[in-house]
């Protein structure tokens, strides 16, 4: 008899079972694929390749977690990027931002001098917002609906913060509600800036940077730490799975059982309560309690009985938004992408942050309207990554690996299917790399493309959304999975949920995992 059974090693069940085993519980980890990580994960595509399939750069790794864990102890490193992004465009001229504000001001001065000067006050906007949310992520949010004084008190702490933001605090609204075009007009006037910051606000998202909601990833490019170098993003040496596998290990050490090829077929309740699970295989295992890793649909939709539920909450659960027009190329080239914008040859520094490949507003908005009528974009949004720029251990000499991450590719494709697309997007992609880099798709030894179909069928993941569900303001905090169940429970008595589908929701955090160990503890 296990005291917790966990099922989905992604790094939030992992996270959930080591904080358990640290505290003397016996606990028991169900994947159902023969890797650990979930969506942080490294697999062997290639023959010596270390892939980052899914999740690919890393910043919002709760920094409590790397040393309660001790994750350093079990191989955890960290590579920061400097700069943190390039942009080339059509003109042959091109932006490049990272942490060193001298530089930012240099590069954003030659499209705007006003914007230049705006760019840090901009991101102090956008800290105020960050340190007003960012403690969220490692609370249990309240419940709004309970009159229990305990739930009263933490809604009342959380006001009385938010009261302390003073004249910012309207900022920090429209940061959490609104749209990012609106926002990053107001702020500046280059587009080439704009385009910039606006691509990272629809990441993950089916929507364009004019709709409601986009806003809430902008604070991200502030959020976040690399060895204590707040803001700064990086790669992870080994690949993502390094995150994991840390995970995994100080587990591990504390005597957690994790077992590969072992999928769930049915959470058993008894009585009201979980009392542990069957697998495919129909092998039975009991335990005091059950976690699920996985999203929401599946775990109440596929492993539960609709008479085990209440109406309204699978109502609720059937309501939440698993929309996705996200596509993953994952490629194996035998030279880096030389762009026109920045002669050169080998590994340059602009390899060595996210390539942003779109050229304006207009671009992005025609790109969403395709996959707002279920097509694939004829002008795709790409973002690149080429961990090897800084991660030597991923390849083979002379081989490099590009992560490509691909708006807009709907779910749902309007008289076709993505089996017979895939390819034709994938090469629509890969031209839209050549127009900035000519030397790319000549390059190219070998590529994996996962669209939205790919990643639900590969990952698990409801819909190819990312994040185990949109992040609206709707879905998030009290509100994620449903209202009233923001705390890691869930109707049925010793369920929890410890996954992305819970709060704080998608991204490598694992702040999910820890906060609801906190609660399968209390009991």
């Amino acid at each position: 008899m296990y005291d917790t059974i966990i099922i989905g090693a992604g790094h939030n069940g992992l996270t959930c079972a080591a904080y358990l085993a640290k505290a003397g519980k016996k606990v028991l980890v169900l994947e159902r694929r023969e890797v650990l990580g979930g969506c942080c994960v490294t697999e062997e595509i290639w023959p010596g390749c270390k892939v980052s399939t899914a999740a690919y750069v890393n910043s919002l790794l709760r920094p409590e977690i790397i040393r309660e864990l001790d994750l350093k102890k079990h191989g955890f490193e960290m590579l920061p990027r400097n700069p943190s992004s390039f942009t080339p465009f059509p003109d042959n001229r091109y932006l490049m931002l990272g942490p060193d504000p001298t530089l930012n001001h240099a590069e954003v001065g030659k499209f705007s001098t006003r914007d230049a000067d705006n760019l840090p006050k901009y991101e102090a906007m956008l800290l105020k917002a960050a340190e007003f949310l960012e403690p969220t992520l490692d609370e249990v949010p309240p419940n709004p609906m309970s009159m229990h004084p305990g739930q009263l008190w933490r809604l009342m702490k959380l006001g009385m913060r938010f009261r302390k933001l003073g004249t910012d605090a309207a900022a920090t609204i429209e940061v959490l509600t609104g749209a990012a075009r609106p926002i990053l007009d107001r702020w500046f006037e280059s587009e080439q800036l704009k385009v910039t910051l606006a691509t990272d606000a629809v990441i993950g998202a089916f929507a364009s940077p004019s709709m409601p909601g986009t806003a809430y990833v902008l604070f991200h490019h502030v959020m976040g730490e690399c060895d204590g170098a707040r803001g700064v993003w990086g790669y992870v040496r080994g690949g993502m799975g390094g995150i994991s596998h840390a995970i995994a290990e100080a587990g591990r050490s504390h005597g957690v059982e994790i077992q590969t090829n072992a999928a769930v077929q049915k959470i058993l309740v008894k009585g009201g309560r979980a009392t542990g699970v069957v697998l495919a295989d129909g092998k039975e295992i009991m335990a005091k309690s059950v976690a699920s890793c996985v999203d929401a649909r599946t775990t109440f939709r596929c492993f539960l009985h609709d008479s085990e539920l209440p109406g309204d909450f699978v109502k609720a659960i059937d309501a939440i938004d698993y929309s996705s027009a996200t596509c993953k190329i994952n490629v194996l080239v035998s030279e880096p992408p030389q762009f026109t914008a920045r002669p050169g040859s080998g590994v340059m520094s602009h390899h060595r942050g996210t390539m942003h490949l779109c050229p304006d507003f207009d671009t992005l908005e025609k790109a969403y309207d395709d996959g707002k009528y279920g097509r694939w974009s004829e002008t795709p949004i790409v973002e690149m990554t080429m961990p090897t720029s800084l991660d030597n251990t991923l390849t083979p000499p002379g081989r490099h690996l590009i992560s490509m991450f691909v708006q807009y590719a709907p779910y749902h494709l309007r008289g076709t299917t993505w089996d017979a697309e895939r390819e034709k997007f994938a090469d629509r992609c890969f031209a839209v790399v050549d127009r900035y880099a000519p030397n790319f798709s000549k390059s190219v030894l070998g590529r994996q493309v996962l669209t939205p179909v790919d990643l639900e069928r590969v990952y698990g993941l409801t819909g190819g959304n990312i994040f185990q569900g949109g992040m609206g303001l709707n879905q998030l905090f009290f509100m994620r999975p449903a209202m009233g169940f923001g705390d890691y429970r869930t109707p049925v008595k010793e369920l929890y949920l410890c996954g992305a589908a819970a709060h704080p929701g998608g991204g490598v955090i694992a702040a999910a995992g820890r906060n609801a160990a906190r609660v399968i503890l209390k009991g």
